[in-house]
């Protein structure tokens, strides 16, 4: 019998991840149907009861329902609790386990894809928002030299790196500021743009002088091009740009993964997927 997945969210019609999942059952050889369902922005936890009542085994979760989908969780695992959201379900028996695979995803693009190690480097956050809080855990966990968030509320930044303190010994070092003026006389090796800056046009403001020619640039959101934040990069004279075209593929190859048991190769699906960054 076809096993059924889906993604679920509000609006839906954007959403890549039938694409790729259909892409990573043809083939890993699964037997597997993936669609997307458009959840009520007031029903959400009775859309996921009825997947599941038809036989559902598990789903993607996307915006406005990642909070949700934690709550409605039996099981939340480490990841998930730490992000405060969940964008992966599985439904075993009665339980409905929750994790969240958008940082793992960010990180196995950088290192894998783009060939860039963050264990030793000076990585700056930029944002402390729900994309920040998914990336803290698995960027740590590769133990670069330099952890720091800039954003704009310094109160926001502050919780999420108390909440990781009390739940994880750390490695390396987290500096929270609340102004991105502040990191202007240092340079980092990773700068990533986890605002929502760029689904606007506009650019964060994060100062030139944080970019070297080595620095690696990478802007959470995709599909859009050469965004400002990609294009300052340049301009400070930034060598390698990327977005986020890699990570939606590899959160969603490790929740293929998790839920499938096999590893699919990303290497086609992404390239399918990317934009040129004109």
């Amino acid at each position: 019998m076809t096993d059924r997945y889906a993604v679920i969210g509000n609006p839906i019609s954007q959403s890549k991840s039938p694409l790729i999942h259909t892409a990573y059952a043809r083939s890993t050889g699964q037997d597997l149907a993936y669609t997307a369902i458009e959840g009520p922005l007031d029903g959400f936890a009775g859309a996921v009861q009825a997947f599941r009542a038809a036989g559902g085994r598990g789903m993607n979760v996307t915006a406005p329902f990642k909070l949700q989908a934690l709550e409605l969780a039996t099981v939340k695992l480490e990841r998930a609790e730490l992000a405060g959201a969940t964008n992966a379900l599985k439904f075993e028996g009665d339980e409905v386990i929750a994790d969240n695979f958008d940082g793992i995803g960010l990180v196995n693009d950088i290192q894998r894809n783009l060939g860039v190690a963050l264990a030793g480097k000076r990585v700056l956050l930029l944002g402390a928002g729900g994309a920040t809080r998914g990336c803290l855990l698995p960027f740590l966990e590769q133990e670069p030299a330099l952890l720091a968030i800039a954003n704009r509320t310094v109160s926001k930044a502050e919780s999420l790196v108390q909440a990781l303190r009390g739940r994880r010994k750390l490695h390396g070092d987290i500096l929270v500021c609340g102004a991105y003026g502040d990191f202007g006389h240092e340079r980092f090796d990773v700068i990533l743009n986890a605002t929502s800056a760029s689904l606007k046009g506009e650019l964060p403001p994060v100062p030139a002088s944080c970019f070297g020619p080595d620095t690696l640039a990478y802007e959470l959101v995709y599909g859009k091009g050469l965004t400002p934040f990609l294009r300052l990069a340049q301009q400070a004279g930034c060598r390698q740009v990327a977005d986020g075209v890699g990570m939606l593929v590899e959160q969603a190859a490790e929740a293929f993964e998790w839920w499938r048991g096999v590893r699919p190769d990303t290497t086609a699906v992404i390239q399918q997927l990317t934009v040129p960054l004109v």
